[in-house]
């Protein structure tokens, strides 16, 4: 993993490939990223109502770039089609 991936994602280009890409669809690649995104916002909602919760600012930063990396997978995977 890069240092750009470590602070970017917390996880390597290839990890997010295999965790959420390899081997679905594109409807469940919309799907992941519509996951990611739920999970983003309600641990914002909880942070906002001052529910204790172990995720972290840094944890929803994080998160909200992996959903992007996605997106960006399908924006080339459909411009090489």
């Amino acid at each position: 993993m890069t240092e750009f991936e470590k602070n970017c994602y917390g996880m390597s280009e290839n990890d997010i490939r295999l965790q959420y890409i390899t081997g679905i669809t594109v409807s469940s690649m919309e799907m992941a990223v519509m996951g990611i995104l739920s999970d983003c916002q309600e641990m914002i909602a909880m942070k906002h109502n001052d529910i204790p919760t172990p995720y972290t600012d840094e944890w929803i930063r994080k998160n909200l770039n992996i959903a992007k990396f996605i997106l960006s997978e399908m924006i080339e995977a459909k411009e090489l089609a």
